[in-house]
């Protein structure tokens, strides 16, 4: 299993000299397990750039086939969708699983942005096909060889947390989750989808004094993600959503913070994805 970040930041995409390490489009991640089709987790900006890459790297000469997996509805986390180039293909496929929605249905709510005067065309005028398909946040189904269970998880609106299980390796992706007050109680949820996680890509926005002025922008702290992915026996921890308003410095400063708490975790890995790396967990015994 391999992980692949293509877009890591929260809120809104930015684009700096200051940004270029860590990289500056919003929520994508691509997972790839060897005879599978294409895992994309998010669609956020930066699944512009992994239409291309997808085009560039398909072995087949027919259209693209693949599925995402949707936390929520969020512009961050949608923005990329009708940029999405192999969407220009007929016969190209995308099946969308996503949370369901209170005053309509998943593809309603999407197809409501992606059309005048928000972009220039409609949805329905992609030559691809997009299906949608809801989710309560309590499945657990399987996408070819890859077993992915979602579970709701604490944020603004209904969101989702997914666990990714192929090859022996597991990834959970819990990209924004807010934080309890207390910033040390773990929600059921969220421990059953990081429970000895290869991999756990978490929400890390926030230092404690950002949490403290914006409690209920639903969030979590480095700490808190640190102590979700200790609580949950983790062996790999990558802080993701990173403010648009933190710099490369400022996310260092973090991540050596995250590093010195999980000191004295030893069986615990930190490290703050970034924009064009990739993590391959192969094919881990368990």
């Amino acid at each position: 299993m391999r992980v692949s970040y293509f877009g890591v930041r929260g809120s809104c995409p930015c684009s700096s000299d200051q940004h270029r390490r860590y990289g500056g489009n919003t929520s994508c991640v691509l997972v790839e397990v060897d005879g599978a089709l294409p895992l994309i987790l998010d669609l956020g900006t930066g699944l512009r750039a992994l239409g291309e890459y997808l085009r560039a790297s398909s072995t087949t000469d027919g259209p693209l086939r693949a599925t995402a997996l949707l936390t929520h509805l969020h512009y961050d986390h949608v923005l990329g969708l009708p940029f999405f180039a192999p969407m220009r293909d007929p016969g190209a496929v995308l099946d969308v699983h996503g949370p369901s929605q209170v005053g309509g249905t998943l593809h309603d709510v999407v197809a409501g942005i992606v059309q005048p005067p928000f972009f220039p065309i409609h949805m329905g005028q992609f030559q691809g096909t997009i299906n949608f398909h809801e989710l309560d946040g309590s499945e657990k189904f399987a996408v070819g060889p890859i077993e992915v269970t979602a579970r709701s998880v604490p944020h603004i609106g209904h969101t989702l947390g997914y666990r990714i299980e192929a090859d022996g390796a597991v990834v959970a992706y819990l990209s924004d989750h807010q934080a309890p007050m207390d910033r040390r109680s773990v929600g059921e949820h969220v421990l059953a989808l990081c429970d000895g996680a290869d991999l756990v890509v978490h929400d890390a926005q926030y230092s404690n004094q950002e949490f403290d002025a914006l409690p209920d922008w639903g969030h979590s702290t480095v700490d808190y993600a640190v102590h979700v992915a200790a609580e949950a026996g983790a062996r790999r921890l990558a802080l993701f959503h990173h403010d648009p308003a933190h710099d490369d410095s400022v996310i260092d400063t973090m991540l050596a913070h995250a590093q010195h708490l999980a000191s004295g975790v030893p069986t615990l890995e930190v490290s703050a994805a970034s924009e064009g790396t990739t993590i391959d967990l192969g094919k881990a015994g368990r």
